[in-house]
């Protein structure tokens, strides 16, 4: 018997050379064949509590696909972790499909500077979004966005434009599942890094009063890896940055095999003996020092802490209780930080299910959901309306310009609210260029109701994951009042569009 992977490799080569030159409509048509579409029918809660299989989604995944619920309580809560935390096992060739046209993503860091730096800016921004809808390694692309915003990187500063692609391919995308100091020392010598951080600038100083770039050194210690309070000094900052020296990049250097990748310059090199954090590096190691210092820091009981409360802030709560970040912080230490064993024990926590609908989704998240929520059909033209909608949002993709990246809170996003309403009513009027929704078929999976209050409060069920109150049902009848509400789509799309911009559509 065939594989889905083998049937999608055979129909690639039965449409011929237009699937692979970008032939939209073949590949819509293929990917609901294969079977992204919306089914038969859909089962809706009908308590009042968020249902846990929705909830789930809502966190680890960038929300719920319709009929995704329904397979996670068939397949349970915990096997869904068990098969997120092992995406190579995951058959994701449906989204390979729509994705596969980035050619600069598959450049390394020197050959990206063939590309102009627009069309680098538009494919790593669609290439994130249509990962983010359409991927069925959800849990993986989740962690994608929050190593993103860890170890952040500004598309706008110097050559980061060039650099990034290469970065998230070979250190986020390479490592989001993977161990922390891994990550962490792909990140310290990445291009991107390097530039963004100034760190190719660090090297040792002809006077020795002078002292080596500390840029790097200091975000290494304060927001990737002990945080701001987590017991290093100046001195330790200048220690890192000594260690760090020789290491760089360089856009012209031709005269080597691996041409566009960063090496390190035993000129450059501080050769002299560090200490760091309490523990002294000998002098002469050269390379070793970096992974001297990255042990270090990566084995610091600060960074279990710091990473383990900033993993708790984005999946539980803002304020999360200290029981599941210290447990996080336990594991990180036991499994000297394997991702994979933080995640199965936050996401199978207490303390993650009791915070069904706490948390404010980031306009990305909001966006992605709720095109998921609609099954809808993208392929995120360049400058398209998704992509201007995400930045009216205040979260254009890589264009965060400070290294600590998005915030995980509340007020920074409340700014930006009216945005999502005009997002809501565009995607529900069919209004966002060659986005569609499949508006019938959802309609026939909900039972096709007739009476308004009835449409409303099973759309309502189906889009925030639990059954609404008459109170509730009532508001968003009375808000879409000004349109006859008897079978007219723009009736239908203004009451939709109310659900999606209300209270409980923001919060997951």
């Amino acid at each position: 018997m065939q594989t889905r992977r083998q049937i999608l490799q055979s129909a690639a080569l039965g449409a011929g050379a237009a699937l692979f030159t970008g032939c939209d409509r073949t590949i819509s048509e293929l990917t609901k064949a294969m079977g992204q579409a919306v089914p038969s029918t859909l089962a809706l809660p009908t308590s009042a509590e968020i249902d846990p299989e929705f909830h789930l989604l809502s966190r680890a995944a960038f929300g719920s696909w319709p009929g995704d619920v329904q397979r996670v309580k068939k397949l349970g809560r915990a096997a869904w972790i068990e098969q997120q935390l092992s995406p190579d096992n995951i058959d994701d060739a449906l989204c390979d499909l729509r994705a596969e046209r980035f050619e600069s993503l598959q450049f390394s860091a020197g050959n990206a500077y063939e590309f102009r730096k627009e069309v680098l800016r538009d494919e790593i921004t669609r290439h994130t979004l249509l990962r983010s809808i359409y991927s069925q390694r959800q849990l993986f692309e989740v962690m994608v966005e929050f190593w993103t915003d860890h170890l952040n990187i500004d598309l706008e500063k110097g050559d980061c434009v060039y650099l990034k692609p290469s970065d998230d391919r070979d250190v986020i995308r390479q490592h989001a599942l993977g161990k922390f100091k891994d990550l962490i020392r792909a990140s310290a010598t990445s291009p991107a890094m390097l530039v963004y951080l100034d760190g190719k600038a660090n090297k040792v100083r002809a006077k020795t009063k002078d002292v080596p770039n500390e840029n790097y050194a200091r975000e290494l210690m304060e927001l990737h890896t002990l945080g701001v309070n987590g017991g290093y000094t100046q001195t330790d900052v200048r220690e890192a940055a000594r260690c760090l020296t020789g290491w760089t990049f360089d856009r012209n250097r031709t005269f080597a095999m691996n041409a566009g990748e960063s090496y390190f310059r035993d000129d450059w090199h501080d050769g002299g003996e560090k200490r760091v954090l309490g523990h002294v590096i000998p002098a002469g190691g050269k390379q070793k020092d970096l992974e001297a210092l990255v042990d270090i820091v990566c084995n610091h009981p600060s960074t279990a802490r710091f990473i383990a409360k900033k993993l708790c802030v984005r999946f539980v709560s803002y304020t999360p209780p200290q029981s599941i970040v210290d447990r996080v912080a336990a594991e990180f230490t036991r499994t000297g930080g394997d991702i994979k064993c933080l995640l199965r024990m936050l996401l199978n926590s207490q303390e993650f299910m009791a915070s069904r609908g706490q948390l404010l989704k980031r306009p990305l998240k909001f966006m992605v959901s709720a095109l998921r929520a609609f099954a809808a059909d993208t392929h995120v033209p360049a400058r398209g309306p998704l992509v201007d909608a995400l930045g009216r949002m205040g979260h254009g993709l890589f264009q965060y310009p400070t290294p600590d990246g998005y915030p995980d809170e509340e007020t920074p996003w409340m700014g930006t609210l009216m945005w999502r309403w005009n997002f809501s009513l565009a995607l529900c009027e069919g209004k966002l260029g060659e986005v569609r929704v499949p508006m019938v078929e959802l309609e026939k999976a909900l039972g096709s109701p007739k009476d308004p209050a009835t449409a409303a409060a099973r759309w309502w069920a189906h889009l925030i994951g639990r059954a609404a109150t008459e109170a509730e049902v009532q508001s968003v009848i009375a808000a879409a009042s000004k349109s006859d509400l008897k079978n007219e789509p723009k009736a239908k799309a203004e009451l939709l569009g109310i659900i999606l911009a209300g209270p409980a559509f923001q919060r997951c």
